[in-house]
């Protein structure tokens, strides 16, 4: 008996071996192209995207003194130049509306998504006279695509010039008077979508502030060091998210994370690392139920069933590629299920095969690996299972001679097989 238990150890040792070398590679193969992926997807669809507000300029005819050299002697000259003065926003109202767009690409899910951002600020012109202003807006990101990008500024439009990533025009406001500047376009990003008040290193100080952002989906997070909405609704469609603001002073930006969908292959991984545990649940339940039943299963039987398991594991890891990791994972289920069933109804019989083994792997392969597409309860439903089958086995063997069992197996059949 003692022998027995040690080889079925070794088929144990030796499958967990094989399984930790089937996680390792899944997550080489997630994490090394994970980054060529993003890109990949980045370069056809587009980029985290980071919205700044305008900068609005009118520019003065000045003059400055500059001290030259001519002939070997110092003298005074007058300049002209044209001096740049920065007006400050005297409010913002500003939209953003979100749909989701999934991309696949290899073992990962992107996500990708669809913007269509409005914004209306207005600035005051300090001169007692009519001036020209340069408005510049900056581009939220330089691999994306920008359609029906305008600017209007008192509900004209105005003629953009492209220049690296931003664009510029100008627009004439009449003394003392307030412009209404209005920018508006559709576009498409990765993951983040984020509005930058500060560069992370200055406090920044804005008036009359106020985002609205509607999205098509829950599930979004705020990053660290970003400020949470000062109000949020759910909708039909999703949610609306507010931030409200009279008089703002902070080093923090507005930031919405996109939400994350299942990764498969992660998940593989995971469920793979997971294996052992599940393996070892299975071995202890069909070797207690053999011991009391007098059923006698040799080493190899045990070999076959941790080929079986990890049949399932192996499957998932390749078949989660091309369908989708809820498919893969059923399909991968079936067949190693089939597998026990069909090879323990000709070892043992069909009863042992389908009620013993069959509603044993159901428990600890597939509801244990299946606990992991529930984040966050992966150990509690291990934990429970766990003690719900120590409970059955003591209930089980609670009168069960084991110096007895064990020696009758020692002494009568070693390592004989039916």
């Amino acid at each position: 008996m003692f022998k027995r238990i040690a080889a079925i150890i070794g088929i144990f040792v030796c499958t967990c071996v094989a399984w930790m070398i089937l996680g390792t590679s899944i997550f080489y193969r997630t994490d090394n192209l994970g980054p060529v992926l993003s890109s990949r997807v980045g370069s056809t669809w587009g980029t985290a995207q980071e919205q700044r507000p305008p900068s609005v300029n009118y520019f003065t005819d000045e003059v400055k003194t500059v001290t030259v050299e001519e002939n070997g002697k110092k003298i005074e000259k007058q300049e002209h130049y044209n001096a740049a003065h920065l007006v400050g926003l005297e409010s913002s109202h500003l939209g953003a509306d979100f749909q989701i767009d999934y991309r696949k690409k290899g073992l990962l899910w992107f996500s990708t998504y669809k913007v269509a951002f409005d914004g209306t600020y207005t600035f005051k012109n300090p001169m007692g006279r009519e001036e020209v202003f340069t408005i510049r807006l900056p581009l939220p990101a330089k691999q994306a695509v920008y359609d029906n990008l305008q600017l209007t500024l008192d509900g004209t439009p105005l003629v953009l010039n492209y220049g690296g990533a931003e664009v510029s025009a100008s627009g004439r406001v009449a003394a003392n008077g307030t412009g209404l500047l209005k920018a508006g376009y559709r576009s498409q990003g990765l993951d983040n979508w984020s509005y930058q008040f500060s560069n992370g290193e200055e406090v920044a100080r804005i008036n009359d502030f106020h985002l609205l952002m509607k999205t098509n989906f829950g599930g979004f997070d705020f990053p660290e060091n970003t400020l949470s909405p000062t109000e949020k609704h759910e909708t039909a469609q999703g949610w609306e998210l507010k931030w409200d603001y009279q008089n703002l002073v902070s080093g923090f930006n507005v930031s919405l994370k996109m939400p994350q969908k299942l990764q498969p292959g992660p998940l593989a991984g995971k469920i793979s690392y997971f294996a052992p545990v599940s393996l070892f649940f299975f071995f202890f339940l069909i070797f207690i139920l053999s011991t009391l039943r007098g059923i006698d299963l040799h080493p190899m039987n045990y070999f076959f069933l941790a080929a079986a398991f990890f049949a399932f594991h192996l499957l998932l890891a390749y078949l989660c590629d091309h369908v989708s990791i809820h498919a893969a994972f059923v399909i991968s289920s079936l067949v190693s299920i089939l597998l026990v069933v069909s090879y323990l109804r000709l070892v043992v019989n069909l009863r042992f095969a389908v009620v013993d083994a069959g509603l044993s792997q159901l428990i600890y392969l597939v509801l244990f690996s299946y606990a992991f597409f529930f984040e966050g309860f992966t150990g509690l439903a291990v934990t429970i299972g766990a003690i719900l089958t120590l409970f059955v086995v003591m209930q089980m063997t609670g009168r069960i001679k084991w110096t007895e069992r064990f020696t009758t197996k020692v002494a009568g059949e070693g390592f004989a097989t039916r």
